[in-house]
Order: C-alpha cells, then structure tokens, then sequence
C-alpha cells in the first residue's frame, strides 16, 4: 500500500525572502508528533531556526496535537531540534552571524525510509520594489503561458 506524499510547504518564505543556499535535515521529534505530520497537520507559518551550542533549532513551527494521543501528547508549537553534519552546522552559522541573513524552514516531508525531514534554507530578506518585481514576474509568466496554449 502506497502512503500519501507529505509535502508541506512555507510559501510565504519564497515571497519574503531570496534563498541563497537548502540544506535538508532530520528532526528530532517526540511521542506522537510523527502520526500528526503523516496525516499532514504540520505549519511552517511564522517559523524560524536559530544556532544554541552548535545545534540548530526549529522554533514555532506548529505540529498539531494527534487526535488519538492521551496523556502522552505533545505540545504543538514547541521548539525542535534539526539533525545536521558538522560542516552544514558551520556553514550556517556563520552565514546566519552575517547580518541580514536568516535561517528559514521551507518544506517538510517524510523520505523514503519514513524518517520526517525539514529543507531550511539561508535566506537574504526582500525589499518592497523586489517583492513587487516577483509578482511581476509571475503575472508575465502567466500571461506567456497563456498565450502559448491559444
């Protein structure tokens, strides 16, 4: 029997970043938080990492409570830590000490061996006048697709 893809997106980071570099990592969950990502109740919105002790950690990202889980349910906004090499640990922490640079999640999704991973990515943030030229360049897009199908 062939599970559902999970794929879940932060598409609010593409409009109010440029991202420069992804990584992929592991996280490290807890008790019932894997049945709820599975079933696909899992956010990204208004989630961040930041560098503790040489660690990476993923805060406010929101996992929802599993229906079926009893006293051993999770608190869903709690902060999570992600699995990286030590090279990848340094390349973004030296990237985020740069200013203007964040650490951002942009998509969870569970690989072939069923583990739940998370992409982050080293993000620059955008101006107004660059958001405006994204969404310019998406109309245009559009309308050349448009066009092409007629």
């Amino acid at each position: 029997m062939k599970l559902p893809q999970i794929n879940i997106r932060n598409k609010r980071a593409t409009f109010d970043y440029e991202l420069l570099d992804t990584f992929n990592a592991g996280i490290v969950l807890s008790g019932t938080e894997i049945k709820s990502i599975r079933l696909g109740k899992a956010g990204l919105n208004d989630s961040f990492c930041y560098v503790n002790n040489g660690e990476i950690w993923i805060k406010n990202m929101y996992i929802a409570e599993y229906f079926y889980g009893s006293y051993n349910n999770h608190s869903s906004r709690r902060d999570r830590k992600l699995l990286l090499n030590r090279k990848e640990i340094t390349k973004i922490e030296r990237a985020a000490k740069e200013s203007g640079f964040s650490i951002i999640p942009t998509r969870v999704f569970i690989n072939d061996k069923g583990l739940a991973k998370v992409t982050i990515a080293i993000a620059k943030g955008k101006k107004e006048y660059d958001k405006r030229d994204s969404i310019k360049e998406r109309e245009d897009k559009r309308q050349m697709d448009r066009m092409f199908k007629h």
